[in-house]
């Protein structure tokens, strides 16, 4: 039902989005280092769930909006271009920093961890306009149904998402120590994502 190319595009933006700095990262990178594997895959669950929570939304919503405004597709389109075009300079500009760069926090109870993850990502302005403005970039009406594509391409995004965040749950100790005294490969990590951004906003743009 979706093009090997829409699942393409989809899975290189869903890995440029997770390795981006964002509310996530930060959260599941701090907890990780500070209380530890575990805690920090807690939290991924809850993280994961608000994806679901979004999905579902999405998903029925854009089946509605597409099926009675179709010259709405433009406007996501266009708000989709340039959302991207803001998350890679945010990567490229002078002084940008990365996640890897931890906050301190007080620990959790599991609960706790849980709810916290649901909530940066609910929260999280970064995923609520991947949801409604980027997934329709790679929708395509006449391939059937707009719901089920938008399941399908959000269910890949999250899928890498969660797959990426954990590994960075597990090794963010380690990975945030190698990083932090090396400060060029922290700008190469900005530098590569940017880059990767900033050319799927000219994609969704010119599409």
């Amino acid at each position: 039902m979706i093009s090997t190319s829409a699942v393409i595009g989809m899975s290189l933006l869903a890995l440029g989005l997770v390795l981006t700095p964002g509310p996530n990262m930060v959260y599941l990178v701090s907890r990780s280092v500070v209380q530890g594997r575990r805690a920090g895959l807690i939290s991924l669950l809850g993280v994961a769930t608000g994806f679901l929570v979004y999905l579902i939304a999405a998903a029925a919503g854009i089946a509605t909006l597409f099926a009675h405004v179709p010259a709405a597709y433009t406007a996501v389109k266009i708000a989709g271009a340039l959302y991207l075009a803001h998350l890679a300079w945010t990567m490229l500009r002078p002084g940008g920093t990365s996640a890897l760069d931890p906050r301190p926090l007080p620990p959790d109870r599991p609960r706790k961890l849980f709810t916290m993850g649901l909530v940066t990502n609910l929260l999280n302005p970064k995923i609520a306009i991947l949801y409604v403005s980027v997934l329709p970039q790679f929708i395509d009406p006449g391939r059937g149904s707009v719901a089920v594509q938008s399941l399908l391409l959000g269910l890949i995004q999250i899928t890498i998402a969660v797959t990426v965040n954990g590994l960075i749950a597990v090794t963010a100790g380690s990975v945030s120590s190698f990083l932090r005294s090396r400060p060029t490969w922290l700008r190469l990590q900005r530098y590569v994502m940017g880059t990767v951004l900033a050319g799927m906003a000219v994609h969704v743009a010119r599409a």
